[in-house]
């Protein structure tokens, strides 16, 4: 299955006034990245939070099923923390032993790092799908920005994605 071509500016629209907490913020990018995406092959949206230890990531909101928290940093979402790159997974099945399965069904994953004013790390926001080749540039372009207008990551320079 190729990359889908999701509609981002009502998205976009809908979250034109999101303000509160960084977590409120989470929580309405979640609930809203569901409620237009769930059914255009996106299995689970999610944030992951950096704990104080750097060791490992905590859920934060996240959409729709239960996942693994907290998580170590060897997989897909620590790596993009640790890189402060985004990555783009075609098929979870190249990652190896550093994929992270909390849904053995699911077959690809977008991972997008999140920046404080400062330029450190502070999280990701992970989309999952249980079709291969579900994201694309274009989904991680959109997200960026949708991620930089709710207030919950400052621009950054190029970043190019990771490919597996």
């Amino acid at each position: 299955m190729a990359a889908y071509n999701r509609e981002y500016e009502p998205v976009a629209l809908a979250l034109n006034h999101v303000a509160g907490s960084r977590d409120r913020r989470m929580r309405e990018v979640a609930d809203t990245l569901w409620r237009f995406f769930g059914k255009e092959g996106v299995s689970w949206v999610g944030f992951y939070t950096i704990d104080e230890s750097k060791e490992t990531m905590t859920l934060g909101p996240s959409r729709d099923t239960p996942a693994c928290s907290p998580i170590e940093l060897h997989g897909a979402c620590g790596k993009s923390w640790r890189t402060h790159r985004p990555m783009i997974i075609g098929d979870v099945v190249n990652l190896g032993a550093e994929y992270v399965a909390c849904d053995p069904r699911d077959k690809s994953e977008l991972v997008i790092p999140m920046f404080d004013d400062q330029g450190d790390c502070w999280g990701v926001l992970d989309l999952d799908s249980r079709e291969r080749d579900a994201f694309s540039e274009a989904d991680l372009y959109e997200l960026r920005k949708i991620l930089e207008s709710t207030g919950l990551s400052w621009p950054r320079a190029h970043l190019d994605a990771l490919h597996y």
